[in-house]
Parts: structure tokens; C-alpha cells; sequence
């Protein structure tokens, strides 16, 4: 019984995180929720085996696990991804004044869109390190449990993805300028 009150405080309020992180490493909302679901049979079995009180940083790496064993068994070519409108949203929230403005709205459609299409070009291990970081506010360490690499890794994969982004975003950019 105790189990199932640890799971429901610590694990429960995660499971939008370990949505977030499934639809961007799986590109499909249905498959996102039988990873999550999947990683929360684990994480109930398993919950006992948890070190300490933050379970986001555990159960983000079952999701992560999963995910990519998936990925692996559908042989899935990489840099492919769902948008969330939600999460593109926060990154190009408007800008004070401008909620009314259609051509802001429009110029705020056009960045979600070229952000997504740089998230989307990303490989799998430096858009999940962008993504638990920029969008999931984890530490680094937390990441670094999360894919069971070195913190080293984690601020290197985070340093390429972030250059590759801003590579991609001035591409992108110009070539809308362009067109």
C-alpha cells in the first residue's frame, strides 16, 4: 500500500514530462502514450528501487529507454518528430502589446514553424538533451541519469545541438526571406 501512495506523490506528477520527451523522441502521440504507459507499469513494479525522493529524473529515463528500444525495433530514421504546438508555443510566446496583431500572430506561426523544422532536423540524442533542457528545465545531472551518460556529455551534446539549431534557424531564415 505504501508503494501505491509513493507512486501516485512521486511518479504521478511527471507524466506530462515523460509525455513531452516520448512524443518528441517517437513522433506519434498514440505510441508517446503507450511508452509512458508502459514506463509507469515499470515505475509502479519498480518504485521501491527508487534512490531518494525525485522520481522525474528516473522515470524520464524508463521513458527514454523505451523510447529508443522502439525507435530500434522500427528501425526509424532520425530527426523526424510530432510538433507540440504547446511546447513551440512557449518558446515563441508573444511579445507584450502584440496579442491582437494578425501580422505578429502570423510572424509568431512562422518562428514555431521554422523552430519545429530545426528541433525536427536534430538527432535523436541532442534533441532529447534540447528538450529536457530547454523545454523540461532539467539540471544537467538529471539529465545526464536520464540518458546514463557523463555530465560532460550531456553540456557537450547540449553545446552541438544548440549550434546546430542556430545553423538551422539562420538557414531556415534565410531562405524565407528569399521565398
Amino acid at each position: 500500500m505504501a508503494y501505491a501512495r509513493d507512486f501516485e506523490t512521486l511518479v504521478l506528477p511527471h507524466l506530462h514530462a515523460a509525455f513531452n520527451l516520448a512524443r518528441w523522441l517517437v513522433r506519434d502521440d498514440p505510441v508517446a502514450e503507450d511508452m509512458v504507459q508502459d514506463a509507469c507499469l515499470r515505475a509502479f513494479r519498480y518504485i521501491g528501487a527508487l534512490r531518494g525522493r525525485d522520481a522525474r529524473p528516473w522515470l524520464l529515463g524508463i521513458v527514454r529507454n523505451n523510447c529508443y528500444t522502439w525507435l530500434e525495433e522500427q528501425r526509424i530514421a532520425p530527426g523526424q518528430v510530432e510538433l507540440d504546438e504547446h511546447l513551440i508555443d512557449t518558446l515563441a510566446s508573444p511579445v507584450h502589446g502584440q496579442e491582437g496583431d494578425p501580422c505578429a500572430a502570423l510572424d509568431r506561426k512562422h518562428t514555431r514553424q521554422l523552430v519545429d523544422t530545426a528541433i525536427r532536423n536534430l538527432a535523436p540524442p541532442f534533441r532529447e538533451v534540447v528538450i529536457l533542457r530547454e523545454l523540461e528545465d532539467m539540471s544537467y545531472a538529471e539529465i545526464a541519469q536520464i540518458a546514463s551518460i557523463p555530465i560532460g556529455t550531456v553540456m557537450s551534446r547540449l553545446a552541438r545541438a544548440r549550434a546546430e539549431l542556430r545553423i538551422s534557424l539562420a538557414t531556415l531564415m534565410e531562405g524565407r526571406g528569399n521565398g
